[in-house]
């Protein structure tokens, strides 16, 4: 049966009287539903502050605790899509480069087929791609900077397309690409090879999609995941069976990929930001503790001292 309509006065008194939530302020408690929606809020952030034999909220947290869980989130997805984004860039204008400088700059080249690897479980990704190419190079009109390449010259550099692509898509170039362009591409990360670097371009893609439709992120986890690193061994990450408990599908994942593919700096800097981002929700709550939060997120005891690991 679907579940009916309520008022925002109805929604609060249902987390007070059916769900044992403890409302202080109903009006700042109404205004938080207005902005952000009662799943999008409640919905999307009760689990870990809810016994799950009856589903009521344990009798210490308050709505603000839900709030300062959702805040956190909403923290952690404009912090790791800020730095997803650097190293989106980076390997735009990496596999431009090497394509255009093997094949040539003429839009030719990246729709025809015989540029990609020539494996048969390959072949409908190949012409999934070219199609997804060629409808941007020569149908789409939502970028002026095509449609002028188009209509002035008849041809769509590989290095102007490149900005429109998608990170979906661009994983999926890179993945499709001859081992000697994947090898001159992943040579650009130290200690990277080709085949890793595939590996965490597929998990980031999926957590910057979680980021960019403002989904739940601190306990999202992928099917797919990123290889072992000897940053799993340093931070001696406990495994069940031969796999790693954590640092593989989950957020931590995506950090232990920062480490390989951004900048010492810009590394640092985003560790710095994370622990300060973490550190701010504590002020907000003490709800959870940090344990918990770190187990949900994937994140080791020790996680900070990723900073100090070699790769």
């Amino acid at each position: 049966m679907a579940k009916p309509f309520l008022s925002f006065e109805k929604q609060i008194n249902k987390l007070i009287n059916d769900k044992g939530l403890v409302i202080n302020d109903r009006q700042s408690a109404e205004d938080a539903l207005r902005r952000i929606g009662y799943f999008g809020l409640i919905g999307g952030y009760k689990e870990p502050l809810r016994n799950p034999t009856n589903k009521k909220f344990y009798s210490h947290v308050l709505f603000e605790d839900i709030l300062a869980l959702y805040q956190l989130d909403e923290s952690l997805r404009e912090l790791f899509l800020r730095y997803i984004l650097k190293i989106e860039r980076h390997i735009r204008s990496l596999l431009s480069y090497y394509f255009t400088e093997k094949y040539g700059e003429q839009q030719s080249y990246y729709l025809d087929d015989a540029n990609y690897i020539r494996q048969a479980s390959s072949n409908d990704d190949v012409k999934r791609l070219i199609g997804a190419l060629d409808q941007l190079a020569n149908q789409n009109n939502n970028y002026p900077y095509i449609k002028y390449q188009r209509v002035t010259y008849q041809n769509v550099p590989l290095w102007v397309l490149i900005n429109a692509i998608s990170f979906g898509t661009l994983s999926k170039f890179y993945s499709l690409l001859t081992s000697d362009l994947q090898s001159k591409i992943s040579k650009n990360f130290e200690k990277v090879n080709e085949r890793q670097l595939g590996q965490y371009l597929s998990v980031i893609t999926k957590f910057r999609n979680v980021c960019a439709h403002n989904e739940r992120l601190f306990t999202y986890k992928t099917k797919n995941d990123i290889p072992d690193t000897n940053i799993h061994m340093e931070l001696e990450i406990s495994k069940k069976g031969s796999q790693y408990i954590c640092g593989k599908r989950d957020l931590f994942a995506v950090v232990i990929s920062f480490k390989y593919l951004l900048p010492n700096k810009e590394f640092m800097d985003f560790i710095r930001l994370l622990s300060e981002v973490i550190k701010e929700y504590f002020g907000r709550s003490k709800a959870l503790t940090e344990s918990k939060i770190y187990k949900y997120m994937g994140f080791p005891p020790n996680w900070q001292d990723i900073s100090t690991c070699k790769k």
